[in-house]
């Protein structure tokens, strides 16, 4: 090794680093950890899942509606109307309808797999709201078990709780009791007297 190449190796390892030179990475250039990666490119087409989903949905509404109904038997008629009645040159679509089969086939065909992934968002979707009001029912029943102990030691603390028709009931006792001793106390001073 020369030294023209050594010093072409050194300018080489200062750039990439010593241990980019090491693995045999000369030239490539070093990765960057603080920044994204570029998209890679892909030869399949992207779509938005959620838009999909979103549009999936709206057909799947329309095609619950009686509106639709309305659509597709106005259509379907106009159709039989048109290739049984106008001149043979001018039907598209001659007695057995073929095409109208066809037509109809496609139509079931995109509407049910759209159908079912409406379903199954709005499934998800319940499963959430499901999963939301069980944590707010046990909420509520923890918040109702914690009131129902504190009512109950309240009960407990009133049952000991001394109240005014207990402490009148208390005093007119005693002064019963003390009566017979006033009187008793009084003779025995006149005596003394």
């Amino acid at each position: 090794m020369g030294a023209e190449e050594r010093e072409g190796a050194r300018e080489r390892s200062r750039a990439n680093g010593a241990s980019a030179l090491r693995r045999g990475a000369g030239d490539r250039p070093r990765v960057r950890l603080d920044q994204p990666r570029a998209p890679r490119r892909t030869f399949l087409p992207e779509y938005d899942p959620e838009a999909f989903g979103r549009l999936s949905e709206k057909i799947a509404r329309f095609l619950g509606t009686g509106r639709f109904i309305v659509w597709m038997t106005v259509t379907i008629i106009l159709w039989v109307i048109w290739n049984t009645t106008v001149p043979s040159g001018l039907r598209f679509d001659q007695y057995p309808f073929i095409f109208l089969t066809l037509a109809l086939s496609l139509q079931a065909s995109y509407a049910a797999p759209l159908i079912l992934l409406a379903q199954n968002r709005q499934d998800d979707r319940d499963r959430v709201t499901h999963e939301q009001d069980r944590k707010q029912n046990e909420r509520s029943i923890a918040d109702t078990e914690y009131l129902t102990r504190e009512i109950a030691a309240l009960r407990l603390g009133l049952g000991e709780v001394a109240t005014r028709d207990w402490i009148r009931s208390e005093l007119q006792d005693m002064l019963r009791d003390l009566e017979p001793r006033w009187a008793a106390g009084a003779e025995s001073e006149e005596r003394d007297r």
